[in-house]
């Protein structure tokens, strides 16, 4: 339940509870005062009617003597000459009484209809459920206007946080919830923001630094390079060479990551025929890659940053997979997939990271899906990450929706 309408229950729920409580003490009350009012008159005219009836002997003023119809719970309460009011139900729909001894088992009492005061209730009780029932819809009225606006701030400070997320650097969460007001989601947008500041501060401080270090690397590393390479013939030499390789590959890959990481990248887009660019680059990773075209396109992209992309998937595929090696182009959608041990749920769940190895994988440094996802990010197009069924990995590249279909001669 979203909290626009948890917050529209709640109001209402209290609005029936306050009108119900309200209303069931306002009836109470005047229920009470007129059954005390009532009391108290007929206690008044029955005063009046036994001293009328001292003076000439016989019942006046409306009164009884002796009324068979007299109440028995009244009949014990006027003993030792007191005076007692009843107020019950009638053939009338209501009577008030009073009745008082007059004498060695003599009662003289007074009768009179409750009809109009039980009818003054029942209006009081209709004004309070028409009074109840518009307080109640207002109250929900104003739950559906408070929560749905709080809503709306609050879902559009979630958007914003995901374009923050996302590497929007420029988008701020408390304009998107409104930062003129100052109340709870404007604190929580604002301490969002503060925290998004810090992180961003965070990495680009550790961007820089793995930057520097990187560029600072290139130079010995390689005196290194052509150090090794004039080393005489022999295995020590031929490994010197290897970890020499190794490390100055680590290190570009460093320095594109800390490229990739700054989101300011752009494109050199020109026309691939798909098909033929996938075959050359896939077999230029790995010969024994098997490649099919089932629907070949022409796309728009950057032909080097794409090639980056299916090298390091293909070469990862390899690696980490097992043969056979397949690629399958599907117009503007690449798909390349292995029969190793597949993704391992880590990687599933949060997506590459740098220097993170999924499952049970040896040799590399956890670059080159990184590194894949990052060029895929700035040409635009998609990496799905999938372990199949049947078994194995598969990934999926989606060039988009800017195609042509190849012409021929």
């Amino acid at each position: 339940m979203s909290l626009r309408w948890q917050i529209t229950i709640t109001i209402t729920l209290v609005s029936v509870l306050v009108t119900l409580a309200l209303g069931l003490t306002v009836h109470f009350a005047y229920a009470y005062q007129q059954a005390d009012e009532a009391r108290r008159l007929q206690t008044d005219r029955l005063e009046l009617a036994v001293q009328e009836y001292r003076r000439n002997g016989r019942p006046t003023l409306g009164s009884s003597l002796d009324d068979p119809d007299l109440p028995a719970g009244l009949r014990v309460g006027v003993q030792n000459g007191a005076t007692a009011t009843y107020v019950g139900p009638d053939d009338d729909g209501g009577a008030v009484w009073a009745a008082t001894a007059v004498g060695e088992d003599r009662i003289l009492s007074l009768r009179s209809t409750y009809r109009p005061r039980l009818d003054d209730l029942a209006r009081l009780d209709r004004v309070l459920v028409t009074g109840g029932l518009t307080v109640i819809a207002l109250g929900a009225g104003a739950g559906v206007v408070i929560g749905a606006r709080l809503s709306a701030r609050l879902r559009r400070a979630a958007i914003a946080a995901r374009r923050v997320a996302d590497g929007e650097r420029g988008t701020r969460v408390e304009d998107a919830v409104g930062g003129r007001l100052r109340d709870e989601a404007a604190d929580l947008a604002r301490a969002v923001d503060a925290m998004a500041d810090a992180l961003q501060s965070r990495l680009d401080a550790e961007r820089r630094v793995t930057a520097d270090i990187a560029h600072e690397l290139r130079t010995p590393i390689t005196g290194l390079s052509t150090a090794a390479d004039l080393l005489p013939p022999g295995r020590p030499s031929e490994l010197v060479r290897d970890r020499a390789r190794a490390l100055r590959t680590l290190v570009e890959n460093v320095l594109e990551v800390a490229r990739l990481d700054t989101a300011t990248q752009c494109p050199d887009p020109a026309e691939v025929a798909l098909g033929e660019f996938t075959v050359r680059r896939a077999t230029g990773v790995d010969p024994n890659v098997r490649v099919l075209v089932r629907d070949d396109a022409v796309v728009r992209t950057d032909p080097l940053r794409l090639e980056r992309v299916l090298a390091n998937l293909v070469a990862n595929a390899c690696a980490h997979g097992a043969l056979p090696v397949e690629v399958e182009v599907d117009g503007p959608r690449i798909t390349i997939r292995d029969h190793g041990p597949g993704f391992s749920e880590e990687l599933l769940r949060d997506g590459p990271s740098r220097f993170r190895k999924g499952g049970d994988a040896t040799g590399g440094h956890g670059l080159g899906l990184t590194i894949a996802f990052g060029q895929a990010r700035v040409i635009g197009a998609t990496i799905t990450l999938v372990n199949l069924r049947s078994g194995g990995a598969q990934v999926i590249v989606d060039l988009g929706s800017d195609v042509q279909r190849p012409t021929g001669p």
